[in-house]
């Protein structure tokens, strides 16, 4: 309205808004509408505005009213106002806006009042609810400026709150966590339909340590275009501490690798890249604790793992160092304790192989931080983990929790040792029954025996070569059920049963009946629940060719490799395997073998695997056999045992046939 208009206020006694009208130098009030009495309650008409209004917080609308008479520009303001001047109930909220015009009175100012008091109540609901919630809320504007809503930016990182969404901003995000989040946040501003954008990043705080946040931001559409977005944000470092603490002892309670070394791997993977950017493993060559006096005591590294973007760290072999002073004490105490370092290093020596010391250096690497490695009181070794580049060294807490990690995984680096202490002794019980062939006449023979080295199992493979009185060579190979000491233990049973009884069986006896006495034997006093075998004979002919006679009981059928042609399977009606049922007739297989033939007797690992039919395998087996047959036999058994996929145990045991003259 401008100042050269003239108008008769009471035009306006209608208006829903609160209209009033002040006139002359000292802004007497000349006319007030019913709806500015409601609000305001009765005021005095001809008074100057000071005695009208005398309010205590009416000052600002005083001093608006001046900067009117002094620009002679329209002015708006916002308060606090009371509806009464003598009433202390609750404060109502206005907006008033103060237009020059003039009245028949001269100059003078139109006031219109809005009450913005459910508003302004509902915005503080709004506010209280959002900062009960969320640590800090802000709205971005299309032009990239912010406003900060509900402070908290500077208490959280020690620096004002910045104005302008950019690098500043981002400087205070984790290096990764910003390189992460920047392609999709861009994505998401650029979005024609724009979605909720949620993420959790690391700020870096005051203390220049860095705390988890979890942000929202909703964009504000009005005509399908984005107006701003609405940030909220809150500190949720302890959440995601929690949630990490219960993820990470989830996957360790998971660990379950039947290795010492296979239980440090899955390990290592637990604790990158949540704790660190490298952690490997060191195991003393000692298992006693504490170590003896003067020993000289090394450490191996047994498993590694980083994080994406990091070289690799080199081969296991060859990983050990001598035990340093540092270390021992380090060890002795009991805690970890941390070395930093600028990039590029050097590493402190005597922490860790001189290899590994280089790959670190290679790396980047700005701190390692020590952590022994204790099961049942006794330290095993330690774990090293690192951070690298740009990554910020370890809190106190993660620390810590790198502690809490390393000792709920005693027990499946305990079951690892304990199964490791088995396999062990289980290789050794089973090596001492796997004795060297004998030296025959005019034939030359082999043996190989590969445990599984897929999983920390033993199984119960074995064979068997020996003379009888009368010259007669014996060749055996069998399969005893069971991955465990007791398939081992049962498998040296078997043998040495089976060859009694071929020993005692006299000049009647043939492959078959010893194949059935040892069924009634092994039954009779529960020696093995399922087992598998070939029991054969051999006999040298004065022409040099060799008569072969052999039962099976279920076992794998044995692959004839020729001087000449394919080799093939030597097959016949199948028996059943052992303790299934005791008493059946058994059957023996007779076949001669001539001057450079091999014969070779096999476990079913060789063969069986999850991703193949058994068909097909003995199909690719008998051809592979072929393309090796005028190797030496311990070259076939190398080649052979390569045929396999190492998931199982196998026995092999070949014999080959000489080709010179018999004498």
């Amino acid at each position: 309205m401008s100042g050269d208009a003239e108008m008769g206020p009471e035009m306006l006694d209608g208006s829903l808004a609160a209209v009033a009208v002040l006139a002359g130098a000292d802004d007497r009030m000349v006319y007030a509408n019913p709806a500015f009495l409601r609000l305001f309650g009765a005021r005095p008409l001809g008074r100057p505005a000071r005695e009208t209004f005398p309010d205590g917080d009416a000052y600002r609308f005083l001093s608006v009213l001046e900067d009117v008479h002094a620009g002679g520009q329209a002015r708006q303001a916002t308060g606090t106002r009371r509806t009464d001047p003598g009433d202390d109930a609750q404060a109502s909220h206005f907006v008033y806006t103060c237009s020059p015009v003039t009245t028949a009175d001269g100059p003078g100012i139109l006031v219109v009042a809005m009450d913005t008091t459910t508003e302004s109540w509902t915005l503080q609901r709004y506010e209280a609810l959002v900062s009960a919630v969320s640590q800090m809320v802000w709205v971005m504007h299309p032009d990239g400026t912010m406003d900060e809503l509900v402070p908290g930016w500077e208490e959280l990182t020690g620096t004002p709150w910045y104005t302008k969404a950019g690098e500043d901003w981002y400087a205070h995000m984790h290096p990764r966590d910003r390189e992460r989040l920047r392609g999709p946040w861009r994505a998401a501003l650029s979005s024609a339909a724009p979605d909720v954008f949620e993420a959790v990043f690391r700020i870096r705080s005051a203390d220049g340590s860095y705390r988890h946040l979890s942000t929202r931001s909703v964009p504000v559409l009005r005509d399908g275009r984005v107006t701003e977005w609405v940030c909220a944000a809150a500190d949720s470092e302890d959440t995601w501490r929690t949630r990490l603490r219960e993820r990470m002892l989830a996957q360790v309670a998971a660990v379950s690798g039947t290795g010492v070394q296979g239980a440090f791997g899955e390990l290592v993977k637990v604790v990158v890249p949540e704790l660190a950017d490298v952690c490997l493993i060191l195991l003393l060559s000692h298992d006693e604790w504490p170590l003896p006096e003067n020993a000289t005591v090394t450490a191996r590294r047994v498993a590694s793992a980083t994080r994406p973007g990091l070289p690799a760290p080199p081969a296991l072999r060859g990983q050990s160092v001598l035990l340093s002073p540092t270390v021992h004490s380090i060890l002795e105490r009991g805690s970890p304790r941390m070395f930093r370092f600028p990039p590029a290093g050097p590493v402190p020596p005597g922490l860790v192989p001189a290899v590994t010391e280089r790959w670190l250096v290679a790396a980047g690497a700005t701190s390692i931080t020590l952590t022994p490695l204790v099961v049942d009181d006794t330290v095993l070794g330690y774990a090293v983990t690192g951070t690298s580049g740009d990554s910020p060294v370890p809190t106190a807490s993660e620390t810590e929790l790198l502690r809490e990690v390393l000792h709920h995984a005693q027990r499946p680096i305990r079951k690892a040792l304990d199964l490791q202490q088995a396999r062990r002794i289980a290789l050794g019980l089973q090596r001492t029954h796997l004795t060297e062939p004998p030296i025959v006449p005019r034939a030359a023979l082999a043996a190989r025996y590969r445990p599984a080295s897929s999983t920390g199992e033993i199984g119960g493979d074995w064979y068997d070569a020996f003379v009888l009185p009368g010259g007669t060579l014996v060749l055996d190979i069998g399969d005893v059920a069971g991955h465990d000491l007791t398939a081992a233990t049962a498998m040296g049973q078997m043998r040495s049963m089976l060859r009694t009884l071929a020993y005692t069986g006299g000049p009647d006896t043939t492959p078959a009946t010893v194949l059935a006495r040892l069924d009634e034997v092994t039954e009779g006093l529960n020696t093995a629940p399922l087992a598998t075998a070939i029991h054969t004979t051999l006999q040298r002919r004065s022409s040099g060719s060799w008569d072969l006679a052999w039962s099976s009981a279920g076992h794998p059928a044995p692959l004839l490799i020729p001087s000449r042609g394919h080799a093939r399977f030597l097959t016949g009606p199948p028996d059943l395997p052992l303790c299934v049922a005791p008493g059946i007739s058994r059957t023996t297989h007779t076949y001669r073998l001539e001057p450079g033939d091999t014969l070779l007797l096999y476990t079913d690992g060789l063969i069986e695997t999850p991703y193949e039919a058994l068909d097909a395998r003995m199909r690719q087996l008998a051809r592979e056999a072929t393309r090796c047959q005028h190797r030496t036999l311990p070259e076939i058994l190398h080649i052979l045992e390569d045929f396999s996929d190492h998931r199982d145990d196998i026995a092999m045991l070949a014999l080959r046939v000489d080709t010179g003259p018999s004498r």
